[in-house]
């Protein structure tokens, strides 16, 4: 299977490749690369939303979509009970490879026991969602494997403002579905994931989702390019 361009190319770069990128297209912007290096940060190289995230994280941890795994290396360093979950075989080996004691290779509807107290969900790790349907079924199942009293932590983007023109004015295609539902497809070499929906969600349609689902919300800290870490606790 040649659909793990980011799991080839976290191995490449254990292997010693250097400055190597993953390309990604989008149906909204031109085409971007992710440095695969970057994948690999440590704790004092994160920005400070993913440090306060870490520190809110409480209890026995899944890191979904734990990607090259630096947060939750990071949160073993803190002593935190963690599991690293994630789609991607390449991944996966990197993450054993490099010492993460507890790894899923699985997607998280494929989980269904209450075994943790945080859902940890870093770099828009709430994206896997896809759609705002997906949105539902993402917050309903997620109380599968929350304990009484867990919390999600996650980071998103409201990305209204890829839409601005020069003016300053809004321009949105309203027969098109909610703005935040963007369209991916990522390649590395001879890997290509396909095309897959990622959702980018505002706080305040997020606070009312969680909401109809159980959840209270809460806005913890907001970067610079209209990312946010939210808390959502199970009531």
């Amino acid at each position: 299977m040649k659909n793990d361009p980011i799991g080839a190319a976290v191995l490449d770069y254990l292997a010693g490749a250097e400055e190597i990128e993953v390309i990604v297209e989008s149906n909204l912007t031109e085409d971007d690369t992710i440095p695969v290096d970057y994948l690999f940060r440590t704790e004092a190289e994160m920005p400070d939303l993913e440090v306060e995230a870490l520190k809110a994280c409480r209890g026995v941890v899944l890191d979904v979509g734990a990607g090259a795994g630096c947060h939750a290396l990071a949160l073993q360093a803190r002593g935190v009970e963690v599991t690293a979950l994630d789609v991607s075989a390449g991944a996966v080996e990197a993450m054993q490879r490099q010492g993460v004691k507890r790894v899923l290779h699985k997607d998280i509807f494929d989980l269904n026991e209450a075994l943790y107290d945080t859902l940890l969900m870093l770099m828009n790790g709430i994206g896997i969602s896809g759609t705002l349907a997906g949105l539902d079924r993402f917050l309903e199942h997620s109380k599968k494997l929350l304990k009484p009293g867990g919390q999600i932590l996650l980071e998103s983007s409201d990305i209204l403002y890829m839409y601005e023109e020069e003016d300053g004015s809004v321009l949105l295609d309203l027969n098109a579905g909610y703005y935040g539902e963007v369209k991916y497809n990522m390649k590395y070499k001879d890997q290509e994931t396909g095309w897959f929906n990622w959702l980018f969600i505002d706080p305040s349609i997020l606070e009312d989702y969680a909401t109809q689902h159980g959840f209270t919300f809460e806005l913890l800290l907001e970067g610079d390019a209209g990312n946010y870490l939210a808390l959502l606790l199970l009531k």
